[in-house]
């Protein structure tokens, strides 16, 4: 979340790139704030001056004491019963200022970095990059839907059958590619620097608060109530949530991790054709590349994971672009987003594969992620993240992209890892 200093200082900053962000009623949810945290710090000098006063009262009494002055001293003591029943109405207040200042401050999203442009949908992203050829598929070539069935590697209807809409089986040589590319983009982030960890599929509630996942995106996350869990719908959650309320050096930076996860997304509200076969599931594969870094170099560290997200897409020979995300499409934690595409020939149109956002200190405020920097002194690190990559389209698009008459072509950078050159 926002640090209170930084509203205080930047009011009308703050409320500018909130309006970047579409945030309605910036204004007054900003006033609101401000107004709660100046009754607050009032209420905190009333508390320092009666701490003070019984601070000297304390000293009054031993000396009434040491005059052996029983009925003042008695007086006094009264006096002091009063101020410390004061104290603790005054610490419920504070709690109470604490409690409704936090609601609020978890109910504004991150401020856009100044390269975000306006925007309010989809439609305002820019379009910052784009390589590969689109290419020209044979009369005859399909959907990836009809490719799943044509050489029985994905099963829809039994996964629905077994669970429901959204959860495929993958069979055969399906399961092998499914595997085959995780193990790919598992080796080639370590290639880059980054240290695989193994995390939990379920998070408790702080985790899930930490990275931002609540109180925004609940309606979307699979609950186990009893114990208090949520799946996880990126690897992100656990893999960032390895340092909430840590303290690093500063020599420590880079801190570079990947992870594989199987991702749990409700997906309410999707409908139509977004939703068919591959396009859209409950339940699917993704490695995850999670960075913590030094305020001063992490918009360096974005474009160095940018680059190793386009890598892969090379490598896989699949036509990409990169968008830089408007205000009004961005994630409600990220400052800065590049959202990766690949071209799916078969359904003429793109398709997103990844997100590569910097959070700056939104996510390390809310989990107290801080670093202790070259004078001594503990500041809020920086966190970014990435998909490299989530599978389902990228399965989808490897299908529509490489289909030939005698079956799919894997790329050249895929076959150690499949065993096979074609798939069918």
């Amino acid at each position: 979340m926002l640090e209170l200093n930084r509203i205080r200082q930047n009011k009308d900053k703050v409320i500018e790139l909130l309006k970047v962000k579409n945030l309605r009623d910036a204004e007054e949810k900003i006033n609101e704030l401000l107004n709660l945290d100046e009754d607050k710090r009032q209420v905190q000098k009333v508390m320092e001056d009666i701490k003070a006063e019984l601070n000297l009262k304390a000293k009054e009494i031993g000396n009434i004491m040491k005059q052996g002055s029983k009925e003042l001293a008695e007086n006094a003591k009264a006096e002091v019963a009063k101020l410390k029943e004061k104290e603790k109405d005054l610490e419920r207040d504070m709690s109470d200022f604490e409690e409704r200042l936090n609601a609020i401050l978890l109910s504004i999203p991150n401020l856009p970095h100044s390269s975000v442009p306006k925007g309010k949908s989809a439609e305002d992203n820019e379009n910052i990059h784009q390589e590969g050829e689109i290419p020209s598929l044979y009369d005859g070539a399909t959907p990836h839907w009809d490719i799943c069935s044509k050489y029985d590697i994905v099963d829809f209807e039994l996964g629905t059958k077994i669970t429901g809409a959204g959860f495929p089986v993958y069979k055969g040589k399906g399961a092998k590619l499914q595997r085959a590319l995780i193990n790919f983009f598992l080796d080639e982030a370590s290639k880059a620097g980054f240290d695989e960890v193994q995390i939990p599929l379920m998070v408790n509630e702080a985790s899930a608060m930490a990275t931002g996942q609540l109180p925004d995106k609940e309606g979307q996350m699979y609950t186990i109530p009893v114990d208090g869990f949520y799946m996880i719908p990126t690897a992100e959650v656990p893999v960032t949530n390895i340092f909430r309320d840590i303290i690093l050096q500063e020599k420590e930076f880079p801190v570079r991790k990947c992870g594989y996860s199987q991702c749990f997304r409700r997906e309410a509200g999707s409908y139509g054709k977004d939703v068919r076969g591959l396009n859209r599931l409950h339940q699917f594969d993704k490695v995850e590349i999670v960075c913590i870094e030094h305020p001063d170099r992490s918009y360096e560290q974005l474009e160095k994971m940018k680059e190793h997200v386009s890598n892969l897409l090379r490598k896989l020979e699949l036509p990409f672009r990169i968008l830089r995300l408007c205000g009004g499409d961005m994630s409600f934690t990220s400052a800065l987003t590049f959202d990766f595409e690949v071209y799916s020939t078969a359904q003429e149109r793109w398709l997103e594969v990844s997100s590569v956002s910097n959070f700056e200190t939104y996510q390390s405020n809310r989990m107290k992620l801080r670093f202790k920097n070259s004078e001594g002194k503990t500041q809020l690190a920086h966190t970014l993240n990435g998909s490299a990559l989530a599978l389902p389209r990228i399965v989808a698009s490897l299908l529509e992209n490489h289909q030939t008459p005698e079956g799919i072509r894997i790329p050249k950078a895929l076959v150690p890892y499949t065993g096979f050159e074609i798939l069918n």
